[in-house]
């Protein structure tokens, strides 16, 4: 578990990478040695979304720990600002606007269901990420945080099901694979 202070560490880190790729003046560098703490140097999956005015501004993330904490976030700070397909590049003028929000990722677990209603009775809202695949590939997650737009667990299949690039009732059909997740979530003060 990471401290609200490491947050603030990752939060900050988000803003001076977004800074320098833009080569703006970073207010409050983040220093070695908070970079160097052991627990943010864990592999861990990382997201990192960028809010304007309280809508999405970009949301890019890895859903295992394929590198540490730190470069995790780095990386995901650069691609959500500059390469989320959804948007164009961040611009600077709208540095001061955005509001940033990290997730740490707990390692995704198989959830096992026998069938559509059996699904919706195991999942957590608030508390669970999902992650839905297929056999022929397709697949889609959705962060806890979503709950909050989509609070009713059948809504937030479908959803689910529609960014994967399939029917929204696809979830009835028991033919996804599920992975649960939870995450520690760090946001940017306004």
């Amino acid at each position: 578990m990471l401290t609200k202070e490491q947050g603030y560490v990752l939060v900050r880190l988000v803003r001076q990478t977004i800074a320098e790729h833009l080569q703006l003046a970073v207010n409050d560098p983040v220093r070695q040695e908070e970079l160097a703490d052991p627990d943010l140097q864990v592999q861990r999956g990382v997201f990192v979304t960028l809010n304007k005015r309280g809508a999405l501004r970009g949301c890019i993330g890895s859903l295992t720990g394929m590198e540490s904490i730190v470069d995790g976030v780095r990386r995901h700070a650069v691609n959500s600002a500059f390469h989320d397909s959804r948007f164009a590049p961040l611009k600077a003028q709208e540095v001061p606007e955005v509001r940033i929000d990290i997730s740490v990722l707990s390692k995704p677990e198989p959830l096992s269901y026998s069938d559509g209603d059996d699904l919706i009775s195991k999942l957590r809202p608030n508390i669970d990420g999902v992650i839905i695949k297929t056999a022929g590939g397709s697949g889609a997650t959705f962060l806890p945080q979503v709950w909050q737009q989509l609070p009713d667990p059948r809504l937030f299949l479908g959803h689910l099901c529609r960014k994967a690039g399939l029917a929204d009732t696809y979830w009835q059909s028991d033919q996804l694979e599920v992975d649960t997740y939870q995450v520690q979530h760090f946001e940017e003060n306004a």
